[in-house]
Formats: C-alpha cells, sequence, structure tokens
C-alpha cells in the first residue's frame, strides 16, 4: 500500500469511526503503513510517568494515526469530499477532483502563479526599460554644532537688567 491519494497539507473528511464527518488538515502520511495524522481527529491519551522530581507526570492528548481509507480529500474549489483523480497536466502527473475536474495539487497551482508573475514582471521591465530616469542627487548632510558651542550656558537678564 505504497500510494496515497492523501499528501500532507490536505484537507480532509473522516469516514468512518468515532470522529465520523470531522474535517482536519493532514499532518503527516506514513505510505508503508497507509497509516494519516488529521488535525484535531482520533485524539488518544498517553500517560507519563514522572522520572525524576522536578519532572511531573501527566496525560498528554495526541493525535493518533488514522488509516488513509477511512479519509476523503475536500476539494478547494467546489468544498465536497471527493475521490482524487490523476491526471498529466503539463507533464506532470497531477491530482483532479472527480466532481469538478479543479485540480487538487497545491504545487502545480503555485507554479502556475509563478509563471504568470514571471510573465508579467517581464513585460513590466520591458516596458520600464525605455523610460528609465537618472536618480537623483541627495543633498549633503548638515554640519553639526562643535563641543564649544553646546557647553555654552544662555545668558539671562534680570529685571535690574544686569546680566547674570
Amino acid at each position: 500500500m505504497n500510494n496515497l491519494n492523501v499528501r500532507k497539507g490536505d484537507n480532509v473528511k473522516v469516514l468512518t469511526g468515532k470522529d465520523k464527518g470531522k474535517t482536519g488538515k493532514v499532518l503527516a502520511t506514513e505510505p508503508s503503513t497507509g497509516k494519516v495524522l488529521v488535525e484535531g481527529v482520533n485524539i488518544a491519551t498517553h500517560h507519563i510517568k514522572a522520572r525524576s522530581a522536578t519532572e511531573q507526570g501527566g496525560r498528554k492528548k495526541v493525535e493518533a494515526p488514522l488509516d488513509s481509507s477511512n479519509v476523503q480529500i475536500i476539494c478547494p474549489s467546489c468544498g465536497k469530499s471527493v475521490r482524487a483523480r490523476h491526471q498529466v497536466i503539463d507533464n506532470k502527473n497531477a491530482r483532479v477532483c472527480a466532481k469538478c475536474g479543479a485540480s487538487l495539487d497545491v504545487s502545480l497551482k503555485a507554479d502556475k502563479a509563478d509563471k504568470k508573475a514571471k510573465k508579467t514582471a517581464s513585460k513590466a521591465k520591458k516596458d520600464d526599460g525605455a523610460e528609465k530616469k537618472p536618480a537623483a542627487k541627495k543633498a549633503p548632510a548638515k554640519k553639526t554644532a562643535t563641543k564649544a558651542e553646546d557647553n555654552q550656558v544662555p545668558v539671562e537678564a534680570t529685571s535690574d537688567g544686569k546680566t547674570e
């Protein structure tokens, strides 16, 4: 059972078991055993024994793995739990929604977005290349006061008109 239709980062719905109907994000997959770890689903309690005087014992709640056949991918475009079909798109194997035909692979969507961004950036560079202007020169920084000027005390006049 080396092939899984579910990958890390997919949103899935649990089909059977005590958490039937719950949805969550896949945290990890184990293709050798056919198990998946889903966030917030199939919570198990681990009892921890205190090993030293400073360490505290107690109970810890963790997600336990589910069999991959008990979960189904949720399509990001149509929002339904669907089976994954496999197709070749742009010379790459891709998972596709069986109901709406949208791609389930985030990497392919990111590749397409990167290609579009590169195209628009190259067009912008070509357009901006003809209209480049030299950068404006900055004004020189002002000189600061010397130490002698900083140490002077202001002179105050008294009511008699004499200075102190």
